[in-house]
């Protein structure tokens, strides 16, 4: 998930120390911190096995606009697929045989995994790699955004049963060994460049709905270690406009390790989103990486109009180019009918990575949804 209206709503010499205040603060012992510090999560432009994706089939959350939101799940799928494997979750034959019917032959799709909703960024497992062949996953305790879909929108926390075991459910269904992070948070709330750097909103970390008690320190601690990383770049967010508490992946991704790329709101975002996006990108442009490198800031600025959409569902509507996953041969993104701002975030994207992009209608995703493409993938790296 991303910096959304979703439905509606250390340096690298410090590592050691900071896996030792992971394992105080957080009950590990030092020796499992240790260990989980020796793998790390590889940037997202890195060769992929294949995209994850789950398929939405509870009318529970998405009551009659389960069948659009299904619909955009199965055209992304089918993009992607184009440019690498995709295996889709379906809970069950029969959600499974209609995944199937939708997606069509080119997709992949299981039946023995049970999931509810689409949101595998946020409820799947994080996939990490050794540098000697080895695979491993850590999961992050997905709990419905903090308890915000109960919150913000009446959902049933049952609802979210399935979703909530999905990290490790599927970690065992492809036999890889899966472990607990010591903290609570969503796949969509931070940004790895697989090489010692993250980057995270504080108002969804830092946050008492997911860690309480849990400093920002300790927080930033457990997250270095589990990722394999040396330094966390904080950024500011924005605390309850939305389910996610201001996810960092609608706003600021990277490109590759020392390079990053912002977008500035477009004057369909409320000032509030249009304020954070300026600060998020005021803390880029003076921080520097693990590496010590002084970050690369590009930016790109969001549709001015979304002429597909009625005025009153605006404010509402994801309208990031951000939110884009990265495949092995192109990136997906979304396209908002704004030709000229449509256009050059796509040549901008595809400057910045060097590969093709392709713009989809995913008007139902983003706006019902309030999620985009990567809020719906998890891409499982090569070894």
């Amino acid at each position: 998930m991303s910096e959304i209206s979703r439905r509606s709503m250390l340096a690298r010499t410090g590592l050691a120390a900071a896996g030792l205040a992971a394992a105080r603060a957080l009950g590990d012992t030092p020796a499992a911190s240790a260990a989980a510090a020796t793998w790390r999560v590889p940037g997202e432009e890195t060769a992929h096995s294949r995209t994850w994706m789950s398929w939405p089939s509870s009318t529970t959350i998405w009551g009659n606009l389960l069948s659009r939101i299904q619909a955009d799940i199965a055209k992304l799928a089918k993009e992607i697929a184009r440019h690498e494997p995709v295996t889709m979750c379906a809970g069950g034959s029969t959600n499974a045989a209609r995944a199937r019917t939708q997606c069509g032959s080119t997709v992949t799709v299981i039946s023995s995994v049970p999931v509810s909703d689409c949101w595998i960024r946020d409820t799947g497992p994080m996939f990490r790699v050794d540098g000697a062949g080895g695979r491993d996953t850590i999961g992050l305790n997905f709990n419905a955004w903090g308890e915000n879909a109960t919150r913000f929108l009446g959902i049933p926390a049952s609802a979210y049963n399935n979703d909530r075991r999905l990290a490790q459910n599927l970690a065992a269904h492809i036999g890889l060994p899966f472990t607990r992070a010591g903290v609570v948070g969503e796949g969509g709330g931070i940004e790895y460049d697989g090489d010692g750097t993250l980057m995270a909103t504080e108002s969804c970390w830092v946050n008492s709905n997911r860690n309480p008690g849990k400093s920002r320190s300790q927080i930033e601690a457990e997250l270095l270690a589990r990722f394999g990383a040396t330094k966390m770049i904080w950024l500011p967010g924005v605390r309850g406009q939305d389910v996610t508490d201001g996810h960092v992946d609608g706003t600021a991704r990277y490109i590759r390790p020392g390079v990053v790329m912002v977008q500035l709101a477009g004057d369909v975002r409320p000032d509030v989103w249009t304020a954070n996006a300026q600060a998020i990108h005021n803390v880029l442009v003076n921080a520097t990486d693990a590496k010590g490198r002084r970050l690369q800031v590009l930016t790109i600025e969001g549709p001015d109009t979304l002429p597909r959409i009625p005025s009153g569902q605006r404010d509402e509507f994801l309208s990031s180019y951000m939110n884009w996953t990265v495949t092995n041969q192109a990136v997906v993104t979304a396209q908002f009918g704004d030709t000229a701002k449509d256009t050059a975030a796509r040549n901008a994207i595809a400057a910045a990575f060097g590969k093709p992009v392709v713009m989809l209608n995913l008007d139902n995703l983003y706006g019902n949804g309030g999620g985009g493409a990567h809020c719906v993938t998890m891409q499982e790296p090569t070894p």
